[in-house]
């Protein structure tokens, strides 16, 4: 059965651990990198926050396509970089066709 797991900074992912997901404690975006690489296999859904993830793009596209792991990004302690919203509009618009969430 697969699981959730969540990779960040100790204070974001230390209360998803009360839902009962793994959380890793990642300080480097080596760390998040090592972490991804592991639990790419073990978990269904991985969440991590957006600044880590911004350092570790290369190894997140390599799951882009594929459908287990999803990979979701959610913002950390210091707010929302915007990197997360951007990757669901993307994904709007390649499913749809248009961008129907975020008109100007």
């Amino acid at each position: 059965m697969y699981k959730m797991a969540v990779i960040g900074d100790k204070d974001t992912v230390m209360g998803f651990q009360a839902l009962g997901m793994d959380v890793f404690d990642a300080k480097t975006g080596n760390d998040a990198k090592q972490f991804l690489k592991d639990a790419a296999e073990k978990y269904a859904v991985i969440y991590i926050i957006e600044s880590l993830a911004a350092e570790i793009t290369d190894v997140i596209e390599r799951y882009a396509e594929k459908q287990i792991p999803a990979i979701i990004l959610i913002p950390g302690r210091e707010g929302s970089l915007g990197i997360g919203m951007d990757g669901v509009k993307k994904s709007v618009e390649k499913a749809v066709g248009a961008d129907i969430l975020f008109k100007d």
